[in-house]
């Protein structure tokens, strides 16, 4: 089987290549001289998402009530989601996993609790260890699974790695050492890329008034020097499985475009780049001067989304920033929240990047 797997992922690789070669020969060339793409060169730059359909995936509490989702759609597993992609959003492929859905809930010896700091108070917190004997059981059989209907695992939305920018050392460790499982996973189901949070505070430190100068902020600096150490390491061990690690303005140090370039361009790896999320902005102003400011930096992997803590989240006009910085990979369709459910929310998603391929 593994074999099998192998051949298919090499043999998808150099499909998808086809089919989005003639796309993005079309996205190299200026807006003005584009030709018109058909719906297959769109459909092969979007993925569906798992944020959305979260509410769908089985719970780890007992005795949980069916959620809405659950009610009107079923409960799935990761397992299932290959099948469901293929019969809720036909014609796409590719799949972006949210690192909170993997693993069968009924099994415990693929999780491990720990306690964690989150916003001053000290929590509890479950999660999948992919390294993990029946973790890897299970990664198998999803990477199988996905193979077996033609579909792919494109983008790893990854919240496991904690802490790569503190200055604690040891949690630093820690939190690159989870990553490196996780990029071994990633590999095994034949990822292109995986996002690792920045970590340290979820709301960076400010400047801070100079007697008789201008103000300054020297404690964001320590943060960024163990951001950049800890992504060089993350990117080179990637590079080697063939991942790429990329950073999302997911609040903290990335919250500013302008740390999410300094962290890449220092870093300087073709193994860590941007994967820019549409509406993930602390003000309004970011919602496209933001996405403008880091287009440059992503390559592979986007999320399209849409969220109802804006007035105004034109999708059209987020995907034509990307496109016209010359980004060539994939729209995860990443629906938040708003007037509709998660599924019929990622296909008003589907429309409007289509729309605006």
């Amino acid at each position: 089987m593994k074999l099998n797997r192998r051949n298919f992922l090499q043999a998808s690789a150099a499909t998808s290549a086809t089919i989005t070669g003639a796309s993005l020969a079309v996205a190299g060339a200026p807006p003005s001289a584009r030709r018109a793409r058909t719906d297959q060169e769109k459909l092969a730059r979007i993925a569906v998402n798992t944020w959305p359909l979260r509410s769908m995936f089985p719970s780890r509490r007992a005795n949980s009530e069916p959620t809405a989702m659950q009610k009107k759609y079923g409960t799935i597993t990761m397992h299932d989601l290959p099948q469901f992609t293929r019969d809720t959003f036909p014609g796409l492929f590719h799949m972006d996993l949210w690192s909170s859905l993997f693993g069968d809930v009924k099994d415990s010896s693929m999780f491990e609790s720990f306690k964690t700091e989150w916003e001053g108070q000290q929590r509890e917190i479950t999660e999948f260890n992919p390294a993990a004997p029946s973790s890897k059981r299970w990664i198998d059989q999803m990477a199988n699974k996905a193979a077996a209907l033609g579909m792919r695992c494109h983008h790893i939305s990854n919240n496991a790695p904690r802490n790569v920018s503190v200055p604690d050392e040891g949690q630093r460790k820690e939190g690159i050492a989870v990553a490196k499982k996780w990029l071994d996973a990633a590999a095994t189901l034949g990822a292109k890329t995986m996002r690792v949070n920045s970590g340290g505070p979820r709301i960076v430190p400010g400047a801070v008034a100079q007697p008789g100068s201008y103000p300054k902020n020297n404690e964001i600096e320590v943060y960024l020097n163990h951001a950049i150490d800890s992504f060089k390491e993350m990117a080179d061990y990637g590079g080697k499985l063939g991942v790429k690690v990329t950073l999302e303005n997911h609040w903290g140090l990335t919250a500013d475009p302008t740390n999410i370039r300094i962290i890449i361009e220092e870093v300087n790896s073709p193994w860590c780049e941007a994967s820019p999320d549409y509406c993930n902005w602390e003000h309004e102003y970011m919602l496209y001067h933001g996405l403008a400011a880091v287009a440059p930096l992503a390559h592979t992997t986007v999320h399209a989304k849409y969220w109802d803590r804006w007035k105004v989240n034109d999708v059209q006009r987020s995907t034509r920033i990307m496109e016209e910085a010359g980004f060539q990979g994939i729209y995860a369709l990443e629906y938040e929240d708003g007037p509709w459910d998660g599924v019929d929310g990622a296909k008003h998603l589907l429309k409007e990047v289509m729309a605006a391929l």
